[in-house]
């Protein structure tokens, strides 16, 4: 299991929405998630910089950020580009970061 990390960014006045949004996330896109490979995900939000952090573990190489490809990320990607940073194939602008401590 690879421990993957990133972060993105939440637009302003975007915060309750962006936690609607994913308490309500589509039982199909959390299917695809898991079949992917992709476990032990979690997003935290810091409020000073509205900074998204994620965290997940997957198998193989691929994070939950290389599943474009599919047509219900697709969707997804194109129903939260509304409050975040996006590409423009909507995809959210994302930062990978280096781990640079891990304690098991």
């Amino acid at each position: 299991m690879k421990r993957f990390a990133f972060k993105m960014h939440l637009k302003p006045g975007c915060e309750q929405e962006y936690e609607r949004r994913h308490a309500a996330l589509w039982p199909e896109l959390k299917k695809q998630i898991k079949d992917g490979g992709i476990a032990n995900y979690s997003i935290y939000w810091d409020r000073d910089t509205n900074i998204l952090f994620a965290y997940q573990e997957i198998e193989g190489e691929q994070s939950s950020q290389d599943m474009g490809a599919d047509e219900t990320t697709q969707r997804w990607w194109a129903y939260m580009r509304d409050i975040m940073d996006t590409n423009p194939d909507n995809s959210p602008v994302t930062t990978p970061l280096q781990e640079v401590f891990h304690l098991d």
